[in-house]
Parts: structure tokens; sequence; C-alpha cells
């Protein structure tokens, strides 16, 4: 059979590979993009992601280059404060709430927030404008043959592409990994979390709310309103069997226990979308880089859904692949670029999944004390100003220097 030659064959079609698409076909790169389920790109039809992402402000200017920005802008919800609050005592009253202000750094938010459907609407738009990127649903990573200067793709329908370079964002059980023959070490909690979207009376004013009780974090993200009424995606994230036992209960019943876990925080819940219920772990791959292949997205690395920390760092990822391709348009795919990336995102990821990790073992935390020194540490990092900042900056991806984030809501 005839090979289809390409500079960049992308293997997985989620939000990051879809991304990763828009963004080397905008650099002039010829791209083809595979994935075996097709994307649903209508929030009512069945198979839908109901979840939501939230692009932090470091994102930006990487959907911008993509072309991706100006179509999502008018989907786009300003994230501009976060809210965090212990609810770990007597009863499960919030005790402890602390605010972590985007005007601390600038006048931009945080971030954005998108439905993942949306997100796969929009992106998708964006591919069919661009004719250095083939995008094909339904067809599914299989095989792979590295040489020196190439490698071989076969796919599941049997056409074979040769790519100067593989990029792997076919998700945390990944084919490509597999077939590289590199390992992944993962991180069991035990939890599930339950993502679904609510109505409720009391605006939620673009704060992103975090409740730590036990179990894990119940967290709020502002969404536009719903007919006429606020309304927030949640992520509640419990232990496995509570997790099910919530999913199973009927509508009203389910309303009732998300409304009390939330404290009451913004009134009685109503529920528009979901629940749908997913599992949670940390991974992280031991190497970025294989023989002519980039890992990137959850194929390198997993974490609970905390802080907006996953897709951020999928589109880092991204950004250095593209800042590396951008330097040597040639030497794509190379040993040397690929060495380079590994060496460049490895160690940050590593951090990162450490960090996520903490975080989220002291959120499920049952013992009081625990809830007690968890209390006392939100007070602590919160209340001085320069730690605060230091952790906003780090949190967004900024890093500890002077880097400015971007202007503009």
């Amino acid at each position: 059979m005839e090979r289809t030659k390409t500079d960049i064959i992308i293997a997985g079609g989620g939000v990051a590979g879809l991304t990763a698409a828009a963004a080397f076909g905008a650099e002039g790169f010829r791209t083809i993009c595979v994935d075996p389920a097709p994307p649903v790109t209508d929030g009512a039809a069945p198979g839908a992601d109901l979840r939501t992402t939230a692009f932090l402000q470091p994102a930006r200017a990487l959907l911008e280059a993509a072309g991706i920005w100006d179509r999502l802008s008018p989907e786009a919800m300003p994230l501009e404060i976060m809210r965090i609050i212990d609810a770990g005592g007597r009863d499960g009253e919030a005790r402890v709430s602390r605010d972590f202000d985007s005007a601390d750094l600038g006048d931009a938010p945080f971030g954005w927030n998108f439905r993942n459907w949306v997100l796969r609407r929009e992106i998708l738009a964006r591919l069919d404008s661009l004719p250095t990127v083939d995008f094909r649903p339904g067809v599914g990573f299989v095989n792979m043959v590295p040489r020196e200067n190439s490698v071989i793709v076969t796919l599941s329908d049997g056409q074979v592409i040769e790519a100067r370079m593989l990029v792997a964002c076919d998700g945390r059980d990944s084919a490509v990994r597999a077939a590289c023959g590199i390992g992944a070490r993962t991180l069991r909690y035990g939890q599930k979390a339950l993502s679904f979207a609510v109505t409720h009376p009391v605006p939620h004013d673009n704060v992103s709310t975090e409740i730590h009780r036990q179990g894990g974090p119940f967290t709020f993200v502002p969404l536009p309103d719903h007919e006429g009424q606020p309304c927030s995606a949640v992520v509640w994230m419990e232990r496995g069997p509570e997790a099910q036992r919530l999913a199973a209960l009927p509508r009203e019943a389910f309303e009732a226990e998300a409304t009390e876990r939330s404290t009451g925080l913004l009134g009685a819940l109503r529920l528009v979308a979901g629940p749908q219920v997913w599992p949670i772990i940390s991974r992280i791959a031991d190497r970025m880089d294989g023989p002519r292949t980039a890992l990137m997205a959850e194929t390198a690395h997993v974490v609970p859904p905390i802080g907006a920390q996953g897709l951020n760092m999928s589109l880092a990822d991204l950004s250095c692949l593209l800042d590396l391709a951008r330097a040597d348009h040639d030497g794509i795919g190379s040993r040397k670029m690929l060495a380079t990336y590994h060496r460049k995102r490895h160690p940050e990821i590593a951090i990162r999944v450490a960090g996520v990790d903490a975080l989220n073992r002291a959120s499920m935390a049952s013992s009081p004390l625990l809830h007690d020194l968890r209390a006392m540490g939100m007070r602590a990092l919160h209340d001085v100003a320069p730690v605060r900042k230091t952790l906003m900056r780090l949190g967004l991806g900024l890093g500890r220097g002077a880097e400015r984030p971007i202007k503009g809501g």
C-alpha cells in the first residue's frame, strides 16, 4: 500500500490532540490527527463530554497563535477569584475561607472556563479551515516502526503514514506509549469524580470555589447562565463506593446531597447535566520521548482535577514542542529535539504531579487533627502576601520570576 507522507501525525483527538493539530497546522507543518472515537460536539448528544476545562493565562497566547482563541472567546467564562473553603469542622460547617484574587497579579483573570463539547466543536471548526491539517475521526493507531529520519505508522483502517514525528495524545492507557516500551508510575486513591452542571439562586460572581471536607474537594466552576439562572460546573471527588452511591440516587435526592456537601454556599442546587463518573489517579510516564515520538497530555501525565492543572500541563507540553519545532523545522522528531523536550518538561511535570497528589491526599483526610492542620496551612499560605502571590504564579505556570501575566480579560 502507498504511504502518505506528512510532517507530524497525532494519535488522539481529545481537546489536547485537537489543539496540537491546530497549533502545528497553523505553523505550516503538514499534520494528520487520528482518533478512533469521533468527537461529540453537541452537549445534548449521547456520549457528550459534560465536563468543563479551564484554560489558565499562559494558554491564551498558544490558542491565539493556533487561531482558536477568537472562536472560543464568546464562550469564555472568566475565572477572577479562586476561593478555597475548609469545611472540616463539626457537621461540615465552613470554618476557613480564603480568596486568591487574580487582581494581585494583574488585570487579567486567572483563566477562562469552557464546556468540553464546545471546545471540541470550535477547535474542529478551526481545523476545517487549515489546509495543512487532515483530521481522521474513527481511525486509530495500530503500530509503529521508527526509522532514523521518520516513523512508519499503521492505522486501524489499513492506511500507512510516514511522518517525521509522532505525537502521542492517546490517553492514560496509551497504545503509543506501550509501543515505545515506556513505562509509567501510577498512584491510586480509591476515588472517583462526579462531574455535572447545576443552576443555583446565588450568583457565582466569576468565583471558582473548592470546598474541602473529606473524600476530596467539591469544586464549583463558573458557567454562563442557564435559562436565566446562574450556572456552574461541579467536580465532586469522593471515595469510589460513595461516588457510585451518589451517582445512583434519584435526581432530587442527588440534588439534596450535593447542596449539603456544598455547605449551601450558592443555595439549593438544581441539576441540568450529568452526573458522569470518572476514575481518579495520578500517573507519570518514565520518559516523554521515544523513537521519533513525543508523549504529551494524559499519555505522559495524569493528575486529579485540582487547580486546573491537567490540561494546562498538556498545553505547556505543546508549547515546548512548538518552540523546539520553530527553532529547527528540519529537526522535528530528531533524537536531539525529543531529548531536549524530555529534559525541559519531565522535571516540571514530576513536581506538579507530586504537588497535586499532596493536595488531594490532604483534601481526602478524615481525621479531625488532619482537618485542623489543613485549615492552619490554608491560613498560613494565604495570609502572607509574598507567599500567596508566589503560589498563584506557580499555579498558573508563570514561575517564581518577574514574568508578567497577560493583560485584558
